[in-house]
């Protein structure tokens, strides 16, 4: 399979099923966001030494499930074409993560700035990136209908990249670092 195909080389590219939309269509935006995603998870896995990489790495398959119901035109073309569904199980799976990682943790005091380790920082880079993919999925939502359960699951990914950065501190031996306001 070619990886060039020049049919884009117009500003439009094609939706799963063959309809084509302009590259800057929120849908393009929304699974675009998803895939920088993807891509920067693939980065906290490589710094994590492979702290929860079983779990990033299901974050990441389910996020390229995301992102294929986002590449198609509707619910319809999803389902013909036999792109897996998002389902409470999959949320559930964060919130245990989470939970898990969470008894480990000293209760939080302040706000903490990112930062300490690279991978604690790709982390907070993940969980930023996260937020935006939320935004991006939000948006569409309120102009095509999509499955809500995708801005469920990005929106606890995002509390679960937050919790991950601070247990990959406890993990590497470095202290939250406090946002003191000034004053």
């Amino acid at each position: 399979m070619k990886i060039y195909t020049r049919t884009g080389d117009q500003g439009t590219t094609g939706l799963l099923g063959g309809a084509r939309v302009g590259k800057d269509n929120l849908r393009i935006e929304a699974y675009g966001t998803v895939d920088e995603l993807n891509s920067h998870i693939g980065m906290l896995i490589d710094l994590s030494n492979g702290h929860q990489a079983g779990l990033l790495d299901t974050v990441q398959h389910t996020l390229f499930v995301i992102g294929s119901r986002l590449a198609s035109s509707s619910e319809e073309e999803a389902t013909r074409f036999h792109v897996p569904t998002i389902t409470d199980a999959d949320i559930n799976a964060l919130e245990h993560a989470m939970d898990t990682m969470d008894r480990d943790l000293e209760p939080m005091r302040n706000f903490i700035l990112p930062g300490g380790h690279p991978a604690i920082s790709q982390a907070h880079i993940c969980r930023t990136v996260c937020r935006r993919a939320e935004r991006r999925v939000v948006h569409l939502a309120a102009e095509e209908p999509l499955p809500e359960v995708v801005v469920r699951y990005l929106n606890r990914l995002s509390d679960l990249l937050f919790v991950l950065a601070r247990h990959l501190g406890k993990v590497h031996g470095v202290a939250d670092r406090p946002w003191l306001p000034r004053g």
